[in-house]
């Protein structure tokens, strides 16, 4: 099978955890019989130092004519002092919207070899923690009007929430669909005793409860949500939730399992056509030092053949591959702990392709 990755290295640790991903991809390709052809993207940063834009409308073209893309990381302090409308993190809007891709999913599963690193009691850890976080992407407050201005001789900043009912329904689709083909508990996460937004969230959830009947859903406020998954976070399946929310919640979540350089995601619309990406920053403190925990990318690729190619052997491949890493006792400086065996960042993605075998 061929397929055509555009590929974003980003910023900071970007380009070195990318690399890893793609010499795993490389592998897989090799043992499968399958070809992938990359083409490499300019956006965040990097795009504004050679093009004056997050993301010029070339490189969007790029991404939506791709299969798929594969995000390393963008950002750093060095753009914190360009306008808004061309900060980094603009063109990462842009690419979303331009995709369509208004479905983030974010699993939030601890691997058991590092069940010792999450933050929570180990009678915690113990109960497990496996669950998906869907996060619509492309709604919002994110992608609603911001301006600031001055009111009776004051700075006055204003952002607009707004969600259609169109908007809830799609996203709270993906919420039943994926709790389905799981345990079939969806958690509907909102602020319903303030917001109007999150009252028409909590109708339409209802509503669209009665087509799917096998699936038991819940309502949760988001503050609950927040002290529930750090007090009992094996009660949660699948959780769906607004753009702000789910930004929130799912990076919190990351953090219990452990570090939150494991931790892939998905980004899907109508088509196959997906954003992968870990769900880390380019953390630019560590940039070029070989210290970056690429698994949570590698681990992004993986969703890329499942959801996207359909190989669901090739990233089964890959998830073994990392689980018998961290079998051995191989761990980056995030989550080294005693009597393992601290690697950088390329010597993980070579000994994550050792693992790598024909399943």
């Amino acid at each position: 099978m061929n397929k055509n990755i555009a590929v974003i290295r980003g910023d900071g640790i970007g380009p070195e955890i990318v690399e890893q991903a793609l010499k795993v991809l490389n592998r897989i390709a090799e043992l499968y019989g399958h070809s992938f052809t990359y083409t490499d993207v300019d956006m965040g940063g990097c795009a504004i130092d050679k093009w004056g834009d997050p993301l010029p409308a070339e490189m969007l073209k790029k991404c939506v004519e791709s299969d798929s893309v594969l995000l390393g990381a963008v950002g750093g302090d060095k753009w914190n002092d360009v306008p808004g409308p061309m900060r980094p993190e603009k063109g990462l809007l842009r690419l979303r919207a331009g995709m369509g891709v208004y479905s983030n999913n974010r699993p939030a599963k601890i691997w058991p070899q590092l069940a010792d690193a999450s933050p929570l009691k180990k009678s915690i850890v113990d109960q497990g923690i496996d669950f998906i976080i869907v996060r619509e992407l492309i709604g919002g407050i994110y992608f609603g009007e911001h301006k600031t201005e001055v009111v009776d001789g004051k700075a006055t900043a204003i952002d607009i929430l707004t969600y259609s009912e169109e908007e809830i329904e799609r996203i709270g689709r993906i919420g039943f669909e994926t709790a389905r083909k799981r345990s079939k508990k969806l958690c509907s996460v909102e602020k319903s005793n303030v917001l109007d937004s999150s009252r028409l969230w909590k109708k339409v959830m209802h509503h669209l409860a009665a087509e799917y009947p096998d699936v038991e859903l819940s309502d949760m406020l988001v503050d609950n949500c927040a002290m529930q998954i750090v007090k009992n976070p094996a009660q949660f399946d699948v959780v769906v939730t607004e753009n702000m929310f789910g930004d929130i919640l799912s990076d919190e979540a990351s953090m219990i399992t452990g570090s939150i350089g494991m931790i892939p995601s998905s980004s899907l619309g109508a088509t196959t056509c997906g954003l992968y990406e870990p769900i880390h920053g380019s953390a630019p403190d560590i940039a070029g030092k070989d210290l970056a925990n690429p698994i949570g990318t590698i681990l992004s690729a993986a969703m890329m053949l499942r959801y996207s190619f359909d190989m669901a052997k090739e990233a089964d491949a890959i998830e073994n591959a990392v689980s018998a890493y961290l079998d051995a006792g191989y761990r980056t400086a995030d989550i080294m702990s005693e009597g393992m065996t601290c690697v950088g960042c390329a010597a993980c993605g070579d000994l994550i392709l050792q693992n790598l075998k024909k399943e």
